[in-house]
């Protein structure tokens, strides 16, 4: 980020970073020089709620919920940390009724122009030739197939798309998409991340919710899934995407940062009877790891495909030419050698962090990209690749094979699927059926 290059910033960060070089690499510790350098609009409200925050890209980020101010800090450890039970019923309550997220650290870009729809055709591996309102869920790939970017993108006019990602990718996937903008074509992407709060308001009861606040419908056939609407919500027109990260009924709502406050304001009032929680961000990774939502940076990155990662759903194959056509094309041909499972462990003392090694019938075959407790599940969750001696990995390997996730030295049984955990189908996402029951389904 630019205001990394502050010169004081610079002197805080690197002294700490250089006197923790031998300390103890605890789980989710947070920096403690050079903070509060980007605050959302609502950081003073969350904080009063009890807000204990992160950061990440110079963001403060509300990972977890204190029952009071006084409570938010962590006490860190390799088990469970001070926090774990009060993350656990934020999760809880988006799964069950319904949680509100400040996501308002999301990298966000308008790409405009007569010729946007073709630049990001040739960038996208998906089709983003899609009627306005659509919301399209893609990857960026580099010739070798490898993912460079996660994103979504949404249709807002025939000549203009609203492109959304992570935090920490906020220079990154912006500095991807001007260098794949050919010389001389008419679009022009802008970077308006700083214009624009997100609140997420997640889980079964959040269309209850929201419907009090809008004469917009927010039925099913009205607004379905991956599709975005401008609606009046209290006094603001905001723009509501229905899709998710944590696995449930949901919308996304890009609040004018102005407004904010406000939206805020009366959406936690009318949440209240409806048993609405704040929700931070490590309630949001136990939710899509339970789910599968791959996170980009640790269960997928430049060195890692669309086929390997099981994306292949977001690849338009129909599309004759994007960057990294032909190699994904070469995966899906001839196989992979190398896949991304996810794990739930049986023994529900122990945790998963990154990096563990994954073991098949005694021999060393991957190890873990990302971890956290399942609270739905009742497991700890990993993802991580599993590998086959340079051979192909298929369905038929995963399935048959006897794992183990190896956590501070000790093998621990676990089971293993190419399919999520929870709600397999995406039933409770699309709002077309209920599966609340958690489904640790067979890898297929």
């Amino acid at each position: 980020m630019p205001f990394q290059r502050n010169k004081r910033y610079l002197k805080d960060r690197t002294v700490e970073a250089l006197g923790l070089l031998y300390a103890m690499h605890w789980p989710y510790r947070q920096p403690e020089s050079a903070r509060g350098v980007r605050r959302s609009a609502l950081h003073d409200r969350l904080l009063a709620q009890g807000a204990c925050f992160g950061e990440l890209a110079g963001w403060e980020r509300p990972n977890w919920y204190a029952p009071t101010p006084a409570e938010a800090h962590y006490e860190y450890s390799y088990g469970r940390q001070n926090w774990f039970d009060f993350s656990a019923e934020e999760h809880k309550a988006v799964r069950e009724a319904v949680g509100l997220f400040d996501q308002s650290s999301f990298g966000k870009y308008l790409l405009e122009g007569a010729d946007a729809e073709a630049v990001l055709n040739r960038i996208c591996a998906n089709n983003v030739s899609v009627p306005v309102g659509k919301i399209v869920y893609t990857q960026w790939l580099n010739p070798r197939g490898g993912i460079e970017a996660d994103l979504t993108i949404t249709r807002i006019s025939e000549t203009s798309f609203l492109i959304i990602t992570a935090a920490a990718t906020q220079i990154r996937d912006l500095a991807w998409l001007r260098r794949n903008i050919p010389e001389g074509v008419r679009a022009v992407a802008v970077d308006v991340t700083s214009g624009y709060a997100v609140l997420g308001v997640m889980g079964p009861k959040s269309r209850d919710v929201l419907s009090r606040l809008t004469d917009a419908d927010l039925s099913n056939q009205a607004f379905p899934f991956a599709t975005s609407q401008l609606i009046d919500l209290g006094y603001a027109q905001v723009r509501a995407n229905r899709i998710t990260y944590v696995g449930e009924l949901g919308w996304e709502l890009y609040v004018p940062t102005e407004f904010v406050q406000g939206v805020f304001d009366v959406v936690r009032e009318e949440g209240a009877s409806a048993g609405m929680r704040l929700a931070g961000y490590h309630a949001m990774n136990s939710l899509r790891m339970e789910k599968g939502y791959r996170h980009w940076g640790h269960d997928i990155t430049d060195e890692d495909t669309p086929i390997e990662a099981g994306l292949g759903f977001a690849v338009a194959w129909s599309k004759s030419d994007f960057i990294g056509r032909e190699a994904v094309q070469r995966q899906k041909d001839h196989g992979v050698k190398r896949r991304l499972v996810q794990l739930a462990l049986n023994d529900a003392d122990k945790l998963i962090y990154h990096n563990e090694p994954i073991w098949r019938d005694g021999e060393l075959v991957g190890r873990t990209t990302s971890g956290m407790f399942g609270h739905t599940i009742g497991k700890p969750l990993g993802m991580g690749y599993v590998e086959n001696h340079g051979q192909i990995v298929d369905a038929a390997f995963v399935n048959s094979g006897h794992y183990e996730v190896e956590v501070a030295g000790e093998r621990v049984t676990a089971q293993v699927s190419l399919r999520p955990f929870y709600d397999p189908t995406s039933k409770r996402v699309k709002d077309i059926g209920d599966e609340a029951t958690p489904v640790l389904a067979a890898a297929q």
